[in-house]
């Protein structure tokens, strides 16, 4: 039996992550972070810290009008992203700095930000321009600058095989050739999941059981479905986020992290705040408690353990050699040591140290309670 122990507080990129484009937050002016020295940015960040009032607040209010996106915005698989941008809360083209990505998360949403900071600089890392500092949460853009010397792609969040993955509650796999847009017959699907196991409520009972349904519904028909590393905890973080990100900050008592159907078509579908929602009541994520509740307890159960299909469909093999929801320490060693570094091979100069910094950000966003051991691929400035 495998023993259940999540002290990580991770949540979803898709993650689940935004940005506010004012004062949210004590935060120079969301300077490019190549334009500033390793002792200005460490400096920078060290203040970013939560405004003085983390309470439930009106989020759809008159300085944050929805806008639909126009042809040339980014948007991408996120529901939560693509709402944030296009209440204004993030840039409106969906290009942003990952300063501004954590100051919306908890802006529009409450966002824990131990959670912002870990969603954010994995998806940087994965997508974004480390030189210009900027990431689109949508794909490939010329917005995000000249992209760096190397295999990187700096090809933003709804890149395949990154942050993006299989099994999305309400996006399709890449596979079948759209992976981002709201997805009718999945969202339908949701809905009906609800009725069975909540009582017309998404709720944590509804999605441990949706969770694994699609993971099932993946297996069975992706042959290219993998669901390693760090999609294993996205995957059970997107199906928590909702129940505490979603829900409108006043409910309380028993429909508390209770999703009725009429936000969740307005979040998954609209991507915009039903009409005067307010915030979460607390800074929350898709934490310690929640996801063992979607993970449940039964490791017999496929999806339990991260693994992918190796020979088409239907023939997924458990395979956690890119870390899981069980081997937090596994997952970090492999992102910097094989796929950052992967990506960017033999870095110099501004690239070198922007990486670094970015490297060290994502490491002080683990829980202290992991006890992982930092690596310097780059060396140490």
């Amino acid at each position: 039996m495998i023993e259940v122990s999540l002290p990580l507080k991770f949540v979803a990129l898709a993650i689940t992550v935004g940005t506010l484009v004012g004062n949210v937050i004590a935060f120079p002016e969301y300077q490019s972070l190549g334009g500033l020295s390793r002792r200005e940015m460490a400096e920078a960040m060290s203040k970013l810290t939560p405004r003085v009032y983390q309470g439930a607040k009106l989020v759809d209010d008159k300085d944050h009008p929805f806008r639909a996106p126009g042809p040339n915005d980014q948007r991408g698989p996120c529901p939560g992203l693509n709402t944030l941008a296009n209440h204004g809360y993030l840039p409106r083209d969906g290009v942003a700095t990952p300063s501004q990505i954590i100051s919306a998360s908890m802006a529009g949403f409450n966002m824990d930000i131990q959670a912002a900071k870990l969603a954010t600089y994995i998806g940087h890392l994965l997508d974004g321009n480390p030189v210009t500092d900027l990431l689109s949460i949508g794909g490939k853009t010329s917005r995000t600058g000249p992209d760096p010397k190397g295999p990187s792609k700096v090809s933003g969040l709804r890149t395949h095989g990154t942050f993006e993955g299989d099994a999305s509650m309400t996006r399709g796999d890449d596979f079948f050739g759209d992976n981002f847009n709201p997805n009718r017959k999945l969202f339908d699907q949701l809905k009906e999941f609800s009725k069975r196991y909540g009582g017309g409520y998404y709720n944590l009972t509804v999605a441990r059981e949706l969770r694994y349904h699609r993971i099932k519904q993946s297996i069975d028909t992706n042959p290219t479905f993998e669901l390693m590393g760090h999609r294993h905890f996205t995957a059970f973080s997107e199906a928590v986020f909702p129940t505490s990100m979603f829900v409108d900050g006043r409910v309380s008592g028993p429909l508390a992290a209770h999703l009725d159907m009429k936000p969740a078509e307005s979040f998954f579908m609209n991507m915009r705040y039903p009409r005067g929602f307010f915030r979460a009541s607390k800074p929350g994520s898709a934490d310690a408690e929640s996801i063992p509740v979607v993970l449940g307890n039964d490791p017999t159960r496929v999806g339990f353990q991260a693994g992918r299909n190796v020979r088409g469909v239907k023939t997924f093999v458990a395979d956690g050699s890119q870390g899981s929801l069980f081997s937090i320490c596994t997952f970090y060693e492999f992102f910097v040591g094989k796929r950052i570094k992967g990506i960017y091979p033999n870095p110099t100069g501004v690239l070198r140290r922007n990486l670094n910094m970015n490297l060290q950000f994502l490491f002080d966003s683990l829980s202290d309670q992991t006890n992982c051991t930092q690596m310097f691929p780059y060396g140490r400035d």
